[in-house]
């Protein structure tokens, strides 16, 4: 790893669809491969539980960070889930936890983001994990339900990330703009032909973004509907941060 690759933060988002892949399959191994694949520091997840019962996990918890390397941030509630509204957390070993908040957002749908403040080795970072609504008029009112909150809690380093189910590239998300710039990577919808860009990865000024891309492989296009996600990040200059 170079000096200049030690600087640069690797996100990744993904939805998994429950483990569910193109082919109608449930395969949460498929789903291991792709994560441990991404080579990420982070890793955001959507329908990372499955919908009924008590909504295990979708992955087998015992052999997650066996497989890719990454250990859960604990933002469930149960011992058997992995997320919040099915929003989950991937982090690297040694990733300190300072706070866990779970927020319920508004809609016509149950709809839930989660917000982990996480100490790394490069500094401070807050990470949240979304999956917005399918409906125009909740993910504008999801959106300023978050942005609210977010505008209450201390300036950090933040990364917004996940499935933000807005086929537009130019319009739907424009509450989150006035604090946040917003990353389309690639077209990530539907992992068979993929024509939307449904996943975003969005930065506040503390952060900038340096590249990001799709992965698009045989693996990816079975393995769920959509394809993961990536950015790699690096602080942005404390004037450039400050608006100075």
């Amino acid at each position: 790893m170079t000096e200049r690759d030690k600087r640069l933060l690797r996100i990744a988002s993904y939805n998994i669809r429950k483990c569910i892949g193109t082919d109608r399959r449930r395969d949460p191994h498929r789903v291991l491969g792709v994560i441990e694949g991404l080579s990420a520091d982070i890793v955001v997840l959507q329908e990372a539980d499955r919908r009924l019962g008590r909504r295990p996990s979708a992955l087998p918890m015992h052999e997650i960070s066996e497989s890719t390397g990454l250990e859960c941030v604990k933002v469930a509630t149960s011992d058997i889930g992995l997320g919040w509204h099915g929003n989950a957390i991937l982090a690297r070993p040694g990733t300190k936890v300072e706070h866990i908040e779970r927020l319920s957002l508004p809609g016509l749908e149950p709809r839930g983001a989660v917000v982990a403040d996480l100490l790394l080795p490069a500094g401070p970072l807050r990470v949240v994990g979304v999956h917005l609504g399918l409906v125009r008029a909740s993910r504008k009112a999801q959106l300023s339900a978050l942005t609210l909150r977010l505008s209450e809690m201390d300036e950090r380093p933040t990364v917004i990330a996940g499935d933000f189910n807005e086929w537009s590239l130019k319009a739907g998300l424009g509450r989150l703009t006035h604090h946040f710039s917003i990353h389309a990577p690639g077209r990530s919808f539907h992992a068979k032909r993929p024509v939307a860009h449904l996943d975003r990865i969005a930065i506040n000024d503390f952060l900038k973004p340096v590249i990001g891309g799709v992965v698009d492989t045989p693996l990816t296009r079975i393995a769920s509907d959509h394809l993961p996600i990536w950015m790699e990040l690096e602080q942005a200059e404390a004037s450039a941060a400050s608006g100075s």
